[in-house]
């Protein structure tokens, strides 16, 4: 009955079922952070490179290019970055990126890094019917694993795109955390339907995410209007923020979108100003979250 009526005729338990089909849980900031440190520095990369014209059904030539640079320029400067401070990351990758890029999967793995789900194509799994995102998250988790040799904990969903089932399954593949949503700064338990789902979130916003800066669609009229000075102020404060609180400070990147040189300078002058705040633990998203439960 519900599907006929507009949302401001929806009955109280209709919209109260769509509100706690996902909630936040109890919050599981830790009472403290490895070795004395003041905040966790939770640095990731989506690796989505050509998924994202793939995704559309687009055979683009220039736009698989610009993907292409994610894995020839952009994946290659962020590691060299990372091992220079030695500090290791996470890293989101769509199955298709694995199976066009293997090698890549393998280095990041060798270099202590984290890989874990980021969907197959980049699909979108609030348009997908359940059964067809099980299918891919599954075959997501195995192809990943095969590749790269590290079995995935966690899954950032592609787009930070959510659906109704996708807690469910992530639960039912036994997975400890996601890294797609938006509800607080620290680290949370998922509720599923009001009661605890076993999952953990490492929460995402915009602000920190360089896309929002730096996308560009010559075709729609989208260009880029942030100046890469004006991101890493954005990313310096919250960082600030983070480390006064005690908290976490998570960042999300994408090495065709970041990995040039007029802006991959972001990531490493983040890293030494967080060097220089005092003492910060420089982790993969898998051991904050696992240290966030241990010790909330």
């Amino acid at each position: 009955m519900s599907e006929d009526l507009q949302p401001w005729q929806w009955p109280e338990a209709h919209w109260r079922g769509i509100v706690n089909r996902v909630r936040a849980g109890r919050s599981l900031r830790p009472r403290s952070w490895p070795g004395g440190a003041r905040c966790a520095v939770a640095l990731s990369f989506d690796s989505d490179h050509e998924t994202n014209e793939l995704r559309e059904g687009g055979e683009s030539v220039g736009k698989l290019s610009q993907g292409q640079y994610g894995n020839r320029q952009g994946v290659p400067r962020i590691l060299e970055i990372l091992a220079r401070h030695d500090v290791k990351a996470s890293f989101y990758v769509p199955a298709v990126t694995a199976l066009l890029y293997p090698e890549e999967q393998r280095r990041i793995v060798a270099e202590g890094h984290e890989v874990a789900l980021h969907g197959w194509i980049h699909e979108r799994n609030s348009v997908l019917p359940e059964p067809a995102e099980r299918d891919l998250m599954r075959r997501s988790f195995d192809t990943l694993e095969k590749i790269s040799g590290m079995r995935p904990v966690g899954i950032r969903t592609p787009s930070w795109d959510f659906s109704p089932a996708t807690l469910a399954i992530t639960r039912d593949m036994g997975l400890i955390y996601d890294s797609s949503l938006m509800a607080d700064v620290d680290c949370y338990e998922l509720l599923l339907d009001g009661e605890s789902s076993g999952v953990v979130e490492l929460p995402v916003e915009w602000i920190r995410d360089d896309a929002v800066y730096f996308n560009m669609n010559r075709f729609a009229g989208l260009r880029p209007y942030t100046p890469p000075a004006d991101v890493f102020d954005i990313f310096r404060r919250e960082l600030e923020a983070a480390f006064q609180e005690g908290g976490i400070f998570q960042l999300t990147m994408h090495p065709h979108i970041s990995g040039y040189r007029s802006r991959v300078w972001i990531l490493e002058e983040l890293i030494r100003h967080a060097k220089s705040l005092g003492p910060v633990w420089f982790a993969t998203h898998a051991d904050v979250v696992r240290h966030a439960k241990a010790n909330a």
